[in-house]
């Protein structure tokens, strides 16, 4: 078949690359479908307008053109696939690589110019992933074994403290150790989400600073979320920042609004400020214990629902006893708390008094 103007043509203004033609005055005299699917803008709104509207300022456009004039970028009066940015009708800057040439009139004179704008956003995303797959190789190798050790040694740790301690009270210690294993297990999932990220040939990125962003490594979850927790109030009391900080952020990616306290007597000042649907309250508290916390708000604020957590199923002090004597319901053992279950008795907890309120 031969090729005639016409179907040259056609192929040009139904190619996927942006194909865009000026005058010599640097108005724009054509563009393709290409242009619309990756700038966002119809011929008539770049038709008759300075090619200038399609890069993100004057400099830009500028260094295309002197590129266009040097022979050190493909050829006397042309380029090939130079690198530079569109400017999008939504405003998002696109990296392209222009192939393209200074046309010319039968006199000799310079009449416009001619260039086809590759998109290259998927092709540098397939770049990104590649080297993120280097990055999990490298950070797997170099950085799981020093956190087996790390996990290792405070095993033993445990187990010394343990034997040393006797008959002492060792729960803040233990809750220490608690909170290393949690990061320890927090940095294997970061690593673990990296390597997901490059079989899957998708990541997405968040905010940082300013105009810059960074790879999300947060991951998903693959429980599903129950809308009844969206908007709940939740005081979480613990004296271990790390455990607000994490259960905090739990309940914060189930749409709750928490807050948090390092003792008992700072969560009953939280509670007179505020109002809450439920406390999440450790057991063995600086000040005020968890017992102590539970009875004081069971008196004061009786249809407050108090979960109570802890580290031992070994009640030594009769905390938990005494304060399921008094009412208490709700028990999690073993820190660090499953989410799933700390869902579920916030749920039961607070449906509970909701559903007598109405009845």
């Amino acid at each position: 078949m031969a090729l005639t103007s016409d179907t040259l043509l056609q192929l040009i203004a139904h190619s996927t690359d942006i194909v865009v033609a000026t005058d010599r005055s640097g108005t724009v005299s054509y563009c393709n479908d290409g242009a619309k699917r990756s700038l966002g803008y119809a011929p008539e709104e770049v038709m008759g307008q300075p090619v200038v509207r399609l890069y993100p300022d004057l400099v830009e456009a500028k260094r295309v053109k002197r590129a266009m004039h040097d022979p050190g970028h493909g050829g006397l009066n042309e380029v090939e696939t130079f690198q530079t940015t569109f400017l999008s009708k939504t405003g998002e800057r696109i990296p392209v690589a222009i192939s393209g040439c200074v046309l010319f009139d039968e006199a000799g004179e310079e009449d416009g110019t001619i260039g086809f704008a590759k998109d290259l956003r998927e092709i540098l995303r397939k770049d990104q992933l590649a080297t993120l797959g280097e990055v999990a190789v490298g950070l797997s190798h170099e950085i799981n074994n020093p956190l087996n050790v790390i996990l290792n040694q405070a095993e033993l740790l445990e187990r010394d403290l343990e034997r040393l301690a006797g008959d002492a009270d060792t729960s803040v210690e233990t809750e220490r150790l608690d909170a290393m294993r949690r990061e320890i297990s927090r940095i294997a999932e970061i690593l673990e989400r990296l390597g997901e990220m490059v079989e899957q040939e998708k990541y997405e990125t968040v905010d940082y600073i300013g105009p810059a962003r960074m790879i999300d490594l947060r991951g998903g979850t693959s429980e599903p979320r129950d809308p009844r927790l969206r908007g709940m109030r939740i005081l979480v009391v613990d004296d271990d920042l790390g455990i607000c900080r994490s259960l905090a952020q739990i309940l914060e990616s189930d749409g709750c609004v928490v807050e948090t306290a390092q003792d008992g007597e700072a969560a009953l000042n939280r509670v007179r400020e505020g109002r809450f649907d439920a406390v999440v309250s450790d057991v063995v508290m600086p000040n005020m214990d968890g017992y102590e916390l539970y009875t004081t708000l069971h008196r004061t604020h009786p249809k407050l629902p108090v979960l109570l957590m802890t580290a031992f199923t070994y009640d030594k002090d009769h905390i938990i006893k005494r304060s399921r004597l008094e009412g208490l319901r709700t028990v999690l053992f073993k820190k660090p708390v499953d989410p799933a279950r700390l869902r579920e008795a916030l749920l039961q907890a607070v449906l509970e008094v909701r559903g007598a309120a109405g009845s």
